[in-house]
């Protein structure tokens, strides 16, 4: 049976060149860089395929791979999929096609659908903006099933988004879209924040729907895992108890000491 891979977000070593991040991630024993697009260009989706192969090589020449993409609405600025301005929605459509399209060029296999301000329901009118939202993940789900790959709705705290806060609400969600391509990520420091039941117990409880595509890893006060109280072993046990296969992002927020310095003690 595979095995899960681990990759290191790659805005943790953002200091640094795309080359330098894929060589220090493979000498941490990191099997792969998971991408924020916006430490690529300012307009990731306008980067020209020449450009996106000299990035491939780099991981490749590095002993590692591209995972994923995660973090996806933050540059360019304005996007939004529940804004009233039809030009808007579309434009942000447009754009998560086209991370698919990235993601795919780069040799990833998910997108992780984070980026809570811009599919935050506005007061009012929340009926049309959820239903904007949902055409849009159909739009992303079928971009990504045709890629071969996997759309992963991010579930997070209700003080970053009124708008998918827990694994069940990802659920119905891709239960009323009923499009392939379309998965949830479990991250183990919104897990913490929203739900009833800890990581671990949700893990058992999910992995079996086949519904989870991608795991990420820290401590629930953000840093990385293994730098606070949040247990990461019952979770890593329940992985594995339960078959996953797919990759674990490494993603934390609290840099301690520093990016580099927080990346090698969350590896081991």
């Amino acid at each position: 049976m595979q095995q899960s891979r681990v990759a290191l977000c790659s805005e943790v070593l953002d200091e640094f060149d795309f080359a330098r991040q894929c060589a220090l991630a493979a000498k941490l024993g990191y099997d792969g860089l998971e991408v924020a697009p916006f430490t690529l260009s300012d307009s990731p989706h306008l980067l020209p395929s020449p450009r996106i192969a000299e990035l491939r090589r780099m991981a490749h020449d590095a002993g590692i791979v591209v995972s994923g993409l995660h973090r996806l609405l933050i540059q360019p600025q304005g996007l939004s999929l529940t804004d009233p301005n039809k030009s808007v929605r579309i434009r942000t459509i447009n754009f998560m096609r086209r991370l698919v399209s990235l993601c795919a060029e780069l040799g990833g296999e998910y997108l992780v659908h984070g980026s809570p301000a811009q599919r935050h329901l506005p007061e009012g009118g929340t009926t049309d903006a959820r239903a904007w939202a949902l055409e849009a993940f159909w739009m992303a789900a079928d971009a990504a099933a045709s890629a071969g790959l996997r759309y992963c709705l991010e579930p997070l705290s209700r003080n970053e988004t009124n708008f998918i806060s827990t694994i069940a609400e990802a659920a119905e969600v891709i239960e009323t879209i009923d499009r392939p391509g379309l998965y949830i990520m479990l991250d183990a420091s919104a897990a913490t924040r929203v739900e009833a039941d800890p990581p671990a117990v949700l893990a058992r409880r999910w992995l079996p729907s086949g519904l989870i595509g991608h795991v990420h890893l820290k401590d629930t006060g953000r840093q990385g895992p293994g730098q606070g109280d949040t247990p990461i072993s019952p979770i890593l046990r329940a992985l594995a108890d339960c078959g996953y296969a797919h990759w674990i992002g490494i993603e934390p927020f609290d840099y301690v000491p520093d990016g580099p310095t927080s990346a090698a003690p969350a590896i081991g």
